[in-house]
């Protein structure tokens, strides 16, 4: 077996802040309706306290990326993202070009509050658009219209930010194939560093869920992503991964992180983490106490994780595969090796049943994988046949 060393398996931090002003109903994350008045004072002191617990498991690697997430973290005030920040960079070395990324929701921010962002070092946005029809953002359950939409993406470049990401769903309540144009059309038309097209899920658990909305079906969803090219391509996106396009030189290196099966830390009210230990090669994942008042008690003892598990070689190779093969370029077999401690030769020899599907590369000396773009179009079918035991 390769040995694993997790000295060069790049460390992101994951923040969550789990509170919205109103709770979507197609949303499954860990969010709550928010009190009022958050308790950010206790909040952040149980961040701390928890990133203070894991601290001791990351062998002194610096962190590349910090993502902000929730939730809606634009809720909370500049201090507290700059009490946060400051807590880490006292405990953490960051990369040079560290990426720091924080969500925001139109409706739950303004200009000056971007401004405060900035100054604590936050050097990237992501704003949840979804949607630029004002009869589908009803639909969603949004808070804002699409007037707040971009007034957001203006604030935030009036506030510095050159770098910043757009969500846009597709596939949406009634949406037709001309209205889902219409819609990207105008997020194009905002110029935003990165878009996040991904298609609305009915994920078990939400509102959405229990009384379903009609939605396209799955021939008019394809239809849907596959004009996403035709717009995107010639207005100078590139596609990176299944749901992800990027300027040039814009991707997000804190989703490509996780694409790419690094080690992230996670702290907050559920948050997950996923580390590797260099000196006996186990790789684990944590999950932390999601309801906010109790992980405000635990936080930064054992009792504040809920479930840790190590990942067997079926699970390694699983994880990894689902997520590299998303990306555009796959992954090299050197990357595989290394960061699930597992020889890529079975790797190959599977690739090779799928030729359609799922390519081998050899060009250079550690040779890469990569899907088609039909594989990509098919991949839950492909992981099913080519694992099928951890599936």
């Amino acid at each position: 077996m390769p040995t694993l060393v997790s000295q060069s398996v790049p460390l992101s931090l994951y923040v969550h802040l789990p509170w919205c002003i109103k709770k979507c109903p197609y949303c499954d994350f860990n969010s709550h309706t928010s009190p009022g008045e958050l308790p950010e004072t206790t909040y952040v002191n149980a961040l701390i306290r928890d990133l203070d617990f894991d601290l001791d498991q990351t062998d002194q690697r610096p962190i590349s990326s910090i993502f902000f997430g929730g939730g809606t973290p634009s809720l909370f005030s500049a201090e507290a993202i700059t009490r946060i920040l400051d807590a880490v960079r006292a405990r953490f070395t960051l990369t040079q070009d560290c990426e720091i990324t924080l969500e925001a929701n139109p409706g739950a921010t303004d200009q000056a509050r971007f401004e405060g962002y900035r100054a604590a070092g936050v050097n990237r946005l992501s704003i949840g658009i979804q949607s630029l029809d004002n009869d589908m953002l009803t639909r969603l359950g949004r808070i804002h219209d699409a007037d707040a939409a971009r007034l957001a993406v203006t604030a935030a470049r009036n506030a510095g930010f050159e770098n910043f990401n757009l969500d846009m769903m597709f596939a949406l309540p009634e949406q037709t194939l001309a209205m889902a144009e219409a819609d990207l059309r105008a997020l194009i038309d905002l110029q935003p560093t990165h878009i996040s097209y991904y298609q609305l899920t009915l994920e078990p658990g939400t509102p959405f869920y229990h009384r379903p909305p009609a939605v396209p079906d799955g021939d008019i969803a394809g239809d849907m992503q596959a004009q996403a090219a035709l717009l995107l391509e010639p207005s100078g996106y590139q596609q990176y991964e299944v749901s992800a396009w990027a300027q040039s030189g814009k991707r997000c290196a804190h989703n490509l992180n996780y694409w790419q099966f690094g080690d992230y830390l996670g702290i907050g009210a559920g948050a997950h983490g996923k580390l590797t230990r260099a000196e006996t090669g186990d790789i684990s994942r944590l999950h932390k106490q999601p309801m906010p008042r109790r992980y405000q008690l635990d936080a930064g003892s054992d009792a504040g994780i809920i479930n840790q598990r190590k990942l067997n070689e079926d699970d390694r190779r699983f994880e990894f595969l689902m997520n590299a093969l998303r990306l555009n370029d796959g992954f090299t077999l050197q990357d595989y090796e290394q960061r699930c401690g597992l020889s890529s030769q079975p790797l190959i020899e599977l690739t090779t049943k799928f030729p359609d599907l799922i390519e081998h590369r050899a060009e250079n000396q550690t040779g890469s994988i990569r899907c088609t773009a039909l594989g990509r179009a098919h991949l839950d079918t492909l992981l099913t046949e080519l694992l099928p035991e951890a599936a």
